[in-house]
């Protein structure tokens, strides 16, 4: 390859590097956007228990502040019952105040080494609530997503204009960004009607 050439492919290297270092900044942020997603939405309680509820509870036991999945197994007892299986019974009662203290709207009874919370059913006002707080929760991540994706570009522009990166750089990184903000909102969306699904249950 003569050095014209070379230094055209250089040249080109860069560009793409440049491009798709937004590009790769836009997902990673994008990622973090979902995953407190997921977060914000465990938190809603629907009528479907899940371990998650309970396992990072803290227990003030032996001195010290443990989780309850350091100190038992869950598992989930159909239709809306959780179960916790101390391994030492002396955590028994500390488990329970701990469980009590959330204020998870569990109703919490134990048999001296199983522990059974069971999620009280959902009133039709406390339903639409909660539905009303997933749409608001799931559109302020689309803004957010939206904001980045807007910043991405602001990005590729100001590159494009100081000449660091081409115009067809610019076009194909663009048309990349518009398939992961397709990805990440069918992944928004996916997720907000699993949880719609999860409260309309009875």
């Amino acid at each position: 390859m003569e050095l014209p050439q070379l230094l055209n492919y250089r040249n080109y290297l860069i560009t793409m590097t440049i491009a798709e270092q937004h590009i790769k900044d836009l997902e990673s942020e994008l990622t973090g956007i979902v995953q407190r997603l997921k977060t914000d939405f465990s938190g809603i309680r629907g009528n479907r228990p899940s371990p998650e509820m309970l396992q990072d509870v803290r227990v003030n036991v032996y001195d010290q502040s443990l989780t309850i999945r350091e100190l038992g197994s869950l598992t989930v007892v159909p239709p809306r019952m959780l179960q916790v299986t101390l391994w030492d019974k002396e955590a028994v009662l500390p488990v329970v105040k701990a469980i009590e203290a959330a204020h998870l709207g569990l109703t919490v009874s134990n048999d001296g080494t199983t522990i059974r919370a069971t999620l009280s059913a959902l009133g039709n006002e406390r339903r639409e609530e909660l539905m009303k707080l997933v749409k608001k929760t799931a559109e302020a991540a689309r803004i957010q997503i939206r904001g980045k994706r807007e910043e991405t570009i602001k990005r590729l522009k100001d590159a494009e204009g100081r000449k660091e990166i081409t115009e067809d750089d610019s076009f194909r990184a663009k048309e990349k960004i518009q398939k992961i903000m397709d990805r990440t909102n069918g992944e928004v969306e996916t997720m907000a009607e699993k949880k719609f699904e999860e409260l309309g249950e009875g």
